[in-house]
């Protein structure tokens, strides 16, 4: 029996509001003990992890931001952020939004819940409107609790972006909450997958395994290596994006076309989900799911969509290729290295200079040159040249770089050991590694991209 049936059945009689609907479906939804759980582990946790990691001596150097943890509050809510969009934000809309209707199939409540709301259209509402509540909150516990820690751990300091350039703490205090913003992008995109899946499999636990699958595919994806505008078209980029922000020019090419994908992606999975939802029987008490509806409804649009996008990406950018080319390369390894000589410089106590005055260059190779200078990989080697005021000869630092596909990349000092390689520094937050030895960067993927 369809929604307007069922609906006309019930006409005469007073109707729940959406908001009252709501309200009633929140208090559902925070007295399940998961929940409440799941609450106060996201505004308690993130606080405890980053105040504990930041005061050992190993650092999770190979997480993004990681190797700055002793020396600003303001990376481990970043380092947070990465974990919450590889693991923990899938996890979260699995459970909440993965569920919302699948446990009334599970409790066989539906006619209890129609006859007291008199309105399907108005109990998708309800249940879309309290798990996304319930989403927003896990997610900021998440982002304060983390900063949080942070700051009274280690202190409100300047952070080194991802080109070496430094961050006041008001600028990075306001790029953390932007890339935090961001997140929620793909966040919704996930809880509207979720949403499908709970209505479209009913109490089949596909439907709450659906986030963290489409996710870890994702995942998967980005790792591979695939041409940009298909990495771009997938709704998980925005969670690796962010990392633009923080640098200088910030890249706002692809952190704007991966917030715009998994908006697109949350609107149509919850149009969906909404479609599918009015054309389910209310009065069939062993309904479990749509079956072949499920696929031709649910599945198919969004795979569509995946490929136009892709098709429109492919139009607009040039972004049929990896990304990750030579040029590129050298000049986020050069700038990077500019602006860390000058950290490196105040820290040792040595006369200023300015990244005009080096005149910073690089030259890289991929395989020993023996392969095309492209694409990701850990056999990229570069030579870095200098120069200082009033010294005639030009210095020299070798780096061997291991470049994801996604552009972020680790470089790892290779000599000389006076100017690279790894010895303790004195700062005002206590000792800690010399700047120019092992660093984080960015290769902008898009040849052309919007700049902040």
């Amino acid at each position: 029996m369809t929604a307007t049936i069922a609906e006309s059945n019930l006409a005469g009689v007073r109707r729940v509001s959406v908001p009252r609907g709501y309200r009633f479906e929140l208090v559902k939804l925070v007295s399940q003990w998961r929940i409440r759980l799941l609450v106060l582990a996201c505004w308690i946790a993130p606080a405890l992890f980053v105040a504990g990691v930041s005061q050992q001596s190993t650092l999770p150097a190979d997480t993004l931001f990681g190797r700055w943890m002793h020396a600003t509050g303001w990376a481990g809510p970043l380092v947070m952020l990465g974990f919450a969009g590889t693991w923990a934000l899938p996890l979260l809309t699995s459970v909440v939004a993965g569920d919302v209707f699948a446990s009334e199939d599970r409790l066989g409540t539906w006619r209890h819940l129609l006859v007291a709301v008199r309105s399907p259209r108005r109990i998708f509402a309800a249940k879309a409107l309290a798990s996304l509540t319930v989403i927003l909150l896990l997610v900021a516990g998440l982002a304060c609790s983390s900063a949080v820690g942070g700051l009274v751990s280690v202190g409100n300091q300047p952070l080194v972006g991802l080109d070496g350039h430094p961050l006041t703490p008001g600028d990075a205090a306001g790029k953390v909450l932007l890339a935090w913003v961001c997140a929620l992008a793909p966040t919704l995109a996930l809880a509207a997958i979720g949403l499908l899946g709970s209505v479209a499999l009913g109490r089949s636990p596909m439907g709450l395994l659906l986030p963290p699958l489409v996710a870890l595919t994702m995942q998967i994806a980005q790792m591979l290596p695939l041409p940009v505008a298909v990495r771009l078209a997938l709704p998980g980029y925005a969670f690796i994006s962010w990392n633009g922000l923080f640098t200088s020019p910030a890249q706002l090419g692809p952190l704007l076309i991966g917030v715009t994908v998994s908006l697109v992606w949350a609107v149509l999975a919850t149009t969906l989900a909404y479609l599918l939802f009015l054309r389910r029987d209310f009065t069939n008490p062993a309904y479990d799911g749509s079956g072949r509806r499920a696929v031709t409804i649910g599945l198919l649009p969004l795979v569509g969509l995946a490929a136009a996008t892709v098709a429109v990406l492919a139009v607009a950018t040039p972004s049929t290729g990896s990304g990750i080319e030579q040029d590129k390369v050298q000049r986020s390894l050069a700038t990077a290295f500019a602006h860390l000589y000058r950290l490196q410089t105040r820290q040792l106590h040595r006369p200023a200079v300015t990244e005009a005055q080096l005149r910073v260059t690089a030259a890289c190779n991929k395989g020993d040159g023996q392969i095309a200078p492209e694409g990701a990989g850990n056999d990229w080697r570069c030579v870095v040249t200098w120069h200082l005021p009033g010294v005639t000869a030009a210095g020299t630092a070798i780096y061997q770089l291991d470049i994801g596909s996604d552009g972020r990349f680790v470089a790892d000092g290779d000599g000389p050991k006076e100017v690279n390689g790894y010895f303790l520094v004195r700062t005002s937050t206590g000792d800690a590694p010399n700047p120019l030895w092992q660093f984080d960067g960015n290769v902008e993927l898009l040849d052309s991209t919007l700049k902040g």
